[in-house]
């Protein structure tokens, strides 16, 4: 996994690849955006609603830390084993909205995870046993909370951003 040097190197990281990821989105006709095609596990919606559900996820973790809220990872609904029930619900819980609703979720999102990151101090951010929510979301990893903000952004845009090409490829 990457290392940042700080927390501005982070954002520009995910400001960097969250760009490339979501102009992917702008020549797809609302009409396909539930079209499934052969090789390609998502729909443009459900690619979509992944990102929401897991950056909203990361934001709710932090925000019921603050709070005093006991933070459940992945969520109060779901186990770390039932994955596909969760990727299920983000499915049922977003994918309905229309493609432009998706990217402004998603858009807002990742704004509100900068002042998220502007609100961590580098050593909450970068060191280990910070959050208590980052602590308790791992068995036998030590997980720093700039880990959890990188594979539930910079990774998934790139990796996600190969799926809807993917897609676009066969479908337009």
């Amino acid at each position: 996994m990457r290392n940042y040097e700080n927390k501005e190197e982070l954002k520009n990281e995910i400001k960097r690849t969250f760009e490339k990821y979501i102009s992917e989105f702008d020549n797809i006709p609302e009409e396909l955006k539930d079209k499934k095609v052969e090789g390609v596990d998502r729909t443009p919606a459900e690619n979509l609603a992944y990102q929401v559900g897991w950056t909203t996820l990361v934001l709710k973790w932090e925000e019921d830390e603050k709070n005093g809220v006991e933070v459940k990872t992945p969520s109060d609904k779901f186990k770390w084993n039932e994955l596909g029930e969760l990727y299920k619900y983000f499915t049922n819980t977003y994918a309905s909205k229309s493609l432009k609703e998706l990217k402004k979720l998603l858009t807002q999102n990742v704004e509100d995870i900068y002042s998220m990151i502007d609100g961590l101090t580098e050593e909450e951010l970068f060191k280990p046993h910070m959050r208590k929510w980052a602590d308790e979301a791992t068995k036998t990893a030590i997980w720093e909370v700039y880990k959890f903000i990188h594979v539930n952004t910079v990774a998934p845009f790139g990796t996600f951003r190969s799926k809807i090409r993917k897609w676009k490829k066969k479908e337009l």
